[in-house]
Parts: C-alpha cells; structure tokens; sequence
C-alpha cells in the first residue's frame, strides 16, 4: 500500500461570516454510551459545525472509505472504514487522508481542534488551527489495553494544546504541572432529564418482574467494576436485587457473577435511563479500586442523586472528597457494604432531597461548557510550523 505524503492542511475561509468548525478525535463511539463528549459537543453545536471523527473500523471492503451519519443539528459523526488486514502504520496514513478529505470540504473562518485521545495525533499533528484542545476526561494509560506509545503521545499533545481540561480534580492535580493553561471541569449533570425518575414512572417491560428492594448500577461495565465485591454483596443479601445496566466492554462476560438477584439488562439509552431509575431503591457504584479508577469522576453520581436515589460508592477519590464529604453518598468497602446497603435502602428517597438539590443546583453541563467555552475565547494562537511538530519529527 503506497504512503501518503503529509502535509500542512491551512484554514479555508468561509464565506458566512463567523463559521466555525469544531473537529473533535475521539477514542469513543458517539453511539456507544451518551457521557462527556455527547453532553459538550451538543452543546458546541449550537455555534460550530462539529465533526466527531471516531477510530476506524474494519471491513472486507476494497478500499478505505468515510463513513458519515448526522445524529443531531450541526453534528456529523466520521468513522473511517479501512480493509480488513490494513497495517497499523498504513491505518495512519489512510487516517489522515480522509480527514484531510473531509476538511477540504467545509469552508469555516475558525478551526477548534479538539482531542480525547492523543493517539489521534501521528494523522492529525499537520492541521492548523485557532485553538487546540486536550479533554482529559480519563487518565487512558492507565486502561485495559492502553497503547504502550499513549504516555509520549499525550506528552506532545500537551505541547501543542493551546489549553487542557480535565474530568475531574484528582486528574487535574495529577497532570497540572504539565501544562501552563489547564482547568479542572468534572463531570457534570442534566438536572431536568434526572429528575424524571422521582416521578412515578412506567416500569420498562425487563426490569417490572424484578421484585423490590432494588440497588442499581447503570454505566460501562469493563475493569472498573468490583466483580468480587458485586458478588459478595449479592451473596450475602439474598433478598436485595442487584440491577446492573450497561454495555459490557473489556472483561469476559463469562467473568460476570450469575446469581439469581443479578440482573444484567444490557446497555440502555440516554433517554431510557430515567424510567430505569425510577424502579430502585437506592442507587450504588460498585467500583474497584485500582489504577483506571484512581482519577475517575464519575457522571452516575451526580446522576443518581438527581434521580432521587440514596447513594453508596467504593471510596473513588473525587466521590469521597465531593460528595462524601457533604454526606450526600455513603462510602463503603467490602467489610461494610452490606450494611451502607440496607442503611441506604432503609432510608426514605427523598431523605436528602434539599441537600441533593441545592448542591446540584451549583452544576449542569451547560455550566460547563460556558465555562469551556470562556477559556477557548482566550487563545490567540498562530499559523503552527507543520515540520516542527511532527510526531516523530
């Protein structure tokens, strides 16, 4: 397969004016589970055209193509589709091509480059661009899997990034000395679409014949997850039912513990969530603790508790630091959990309603992504020097 020559892809101009294009490179499907990325860029799309370039995926087609699909107004979702069999450093050069390809497509006065994932880098590094973005959502290199190249991708992306955000407080500490312009925004909450379940609601057909009390989980379920501590729970309260929603990534499905008060419903939509929520009594974070949950802000907190759920979490860090220490969710380990449980079970639903509220009330991703926004409105950056930033230059 012949190479393809990189070279620097410049800003087109448009002809609107203020047109402005926000490119996001993303290690995570846009249709797999709706988090981080989804609540920021549907909110981008009220003043960008976004494009979410996913990794590409591989099929017995003949030659590279781009897949597109529009999920919402203003948003294009990119995969690039490869032939099976294509060589990792050929997977690169075909990459840029069809990014590049897509660029030269638009027309735009203003280019955010925005990163999840800096092994986008080798076919992205020759664009230019108004501002570049790191969103630290995840310390990645710490993942099942992670790329063994994954730490010096992301020391470049951190050179070239005009500013960085982080998913929560303990990552920003942990990554705060390596860039001079970076800003803590933890995951944050859709207040209204949570509140639906502390109203009476249909019970979904595969959840209405699990009897109550009811603890649920809902979230990806990979090597984060405390499978031993799941089991043991579920072990030793026999009359509890465990509700676990989720797309089952990373781990052995065989792996799972299959007790009769387990219940794996799979993975369910965004919209769905609610109607699930409404069914439980209390709401838990079964979380293992080690190196992919150390710097981990989960979204199912501020989720739950929205929902009107008593909550009890694994001692995660930025839950303990937030909303343990304002009593709002119980931390519990494999000694206690059984009684954090059945306290958080005995309590009435709406025990801690007004503290929930009003400490919710403080966040909401449209927060955030003003304050995101306020931050890009600051870089000034110019042309970049395609050769002097080349990975591997």
């Amino acid at each position: 397969m012949a190479l393809l020559t990189p070279t620097a892809i410049s800003k087109t101009k448009g002809t609107a004016p203020e047109s402005s294009v926000l490119l996001c490179l993303s290690h995570l499907r846009w249709n797999f589970v709706f988090q981080r990325p989804q609540h920021l860029l549907t909110r981008a799309a009220k003043t960008h055209q976004v494009l979410y370039f996913e990794e590409p995926v591989y099929e017995a087609v003949a030659r590279p193509f781009m897949r597109a699909t529009e999920p919402s107004t203003n948003i294009r979702v990119l995969t690039p589709v490869l032939p099976e069999g294509t060589a990792a450093s050929d997977a690169v050069d075909l990459q840029r091509m069809l990014l590049d390809n897509a660029l030269a497509s638009l027309q735009y006065d203003r280019l955010v480059l925005w990163y999840y994932t800096p092994m986008a880098l080798p076919f992205s590094d020759h664009i230019d661009c108004d501002v570049c973005v790191y969103d630290c959502m995840d310390e990645l290199s710490a993942f099942k899997n992670a790329p063994r190249e994954l730490l010096q991708m992301e020391r470049l992306l951190m050179q070239r990034a005009d500013v960085v955000f982080t998913g929560g407080q303990s990552i920003y500490e942990a990554k705060r000395r390596l860039h001079k312009s970076i800003y803590p925004f933890p995951s944050s909450i859709d207040v209204a679409h949570f509140h639906k379940a502390r109203r009476p609601l249909n019970d979904p057909a595969d959840q209405a014949s699990i009897p109550h009390p009811r603890v649920g989980f809902a979230g990806v379920l990979d090597e984060r997850l405390d499978i031993k501590l799941l089991n043991e729970a579920a072990a030793a309260m026999p009359d509890v039912q465990f509700v676990m929603i989720g797309p089952v990534v990373k781990i052995d499905p065989a792996d799972l513990p299959r007790l009769p008060n387990i219940h794996w419903l799979g993975s369910k939509s965004y919209m769905e969530l609610p109607s699930y929520m409404a069914g439980w009594d209390a709401g838990w974070m079964p979380f293992a603790l080690n190196e992919a949950t150390r710097y981990i802000s989960p979204t199912k907190t501020p989720e739950f508790l929205a929902a009107g759920l008593p909550v009890v979490s694994t001692a995660i860090v930025d839950v303990v630091r937030s909303y343990g220490a304002q009593g709002l969710v119980q931390i519990a380990d494999s000694e206690d959990i059984e009684e954090k449980l059945r306290e958080a079970l005995g309590n009435p639903k709406d025990l801690l309603r007004n503290s929930v509220d009003s400490y919710l009330g403080t966040m909401s991703w449209d927060q955030t992504w003003n304050g995101m926004s306020a931050q890009l409105s600051r870089v000034s950056r110019p042309s970049i020097d395609a050769a002097a930033i080349r990975v591997g230059a």
